[in-house]
């Protein structure tokens, strides 16, 4: 009941996708079978943090990466919050819990040539699937937006007149961001052969059957097309919104705005994407200054 009463609030108070709402009640639901196998104790109103560690400890002896151990923490940290505000529970028995240390991954971004070369390579074929793929990379990189605000993108969210698209992202936020003339043609062109595939949906892209596109196919079509031109150990569709945001900030990009492009809620999410255009301003600042020591 208390799991139920909280999934019910992050649904109709917080407006959580169903996606966020179905990992936090994986997350949930795997603890409370912890506690009933390991402490036969079903009550999650009577856990204490030791009970928790326990919980941490058999994660980490179960090879689960710290990333996931500190999401599924993260999602029992917010339940006890909610049972905190709804007067259930004095305190929080995560309140002094520190996250596992996690090792930086780098994002390593397409180069501006790789992602051309695949552009160019889909542009003498003018079949539905070839031109809905290319507007798909296009989409993508000349905006920055995650895989699933992508798939989302109805008919009516796209405005000729001004040049933008509206875009659903995170906790339903909706955000207007700015797109190419080049890839307005591309849209043109691609709904020109999708009607003549007499396809009808609301959303702009479809599956070759007329049906809303999946974020299975989306993360497929880039890797299938990205494999083809570069040697990088990931080739997904969030790398081209790294590369997005790189080659924005590598032009000279402030910061805020390329935050406010990626629909990020702090600065704190946009600038692990500075690091990359740091290392092209330094070598722009080691060829122009006096005192460098250019070969």
């Amino acid at each position: 009941m208390l799991i139920n009463s909280f999934l019910d609030y992050l649904s109709l108070e917080k407006k959580y996708s169903k996606h966020t709402i179905v990992a936090y009640k994986t997350d949930l639901t795997a603890f409370n079978e912890f506690c009933l196998s390991e402490f036969e104790l079903d009550d999650l109103l009577e856990v204490k943090y030791p009970l928790i560690r326990s919980w941490i400890v058999s994660l980490v002896n179960s090879d689960v990466s710290n990333n996931s151990i500190n999401r599924k923490i993260s999602s029992l940290k917010s339940f006890y919050k909610f049972l905190q505000k709804t007067g259930q529970l004095d305190s929080n028995p995560l309140a002094k819990h520190r996250a596992l240390k996690i090792k930086k991954k780098v994002q390593v971004p397409f180069t501006v040539k790789e992602v051309n070369a695949v552009i160019s390579s889909l542009e003498n074929d003018n079949g539905f699937d070839t031109l809905r793929n290319k507007l798909l990379v296009e989409l993508l990189y000349s905006t920055g937006i995650r895989r699933a605000e992508l798939i989302n993108i109805k008919l009516q969210d796209i405005n000729s007149t001004n040049n933008t698209i509206k875009v659903l992202g995170k906790r339903n936020k909706e955000r207007y961001v700015p797109i190419l003339p080049s890839v307005l043609i591309s849209i043109k062109k691609y709904l020109q052969e999708r009607n003549k595939e007499g396809f009808v949906s609301e959303y702009l892209l479809i599956t070759s059957k007329g049906n809303k596109l999946y974020e299975t196919l989306v993360y497929r079509i880039i890797n299938s097309y990205f494999s083809e031109v570069s040697s990088k150990v990931k080739k997904s569709p969030h790398i081209l919104r790294h590369s997005f945001a790189t080659h924005l900030l590598n032009e000279g990009a402030d910061l805020n705005s390329v935050k406010e492009l990626l629909g990020h809620s702090s600065l704190a999410s946009t600038q692990i994407y500075a690091s990359n255009s740091l290392e092209a301003i330094k070598k722009v600042y080691n060829n122009a200054h006096p005192r460098s020591n250019k070969k």
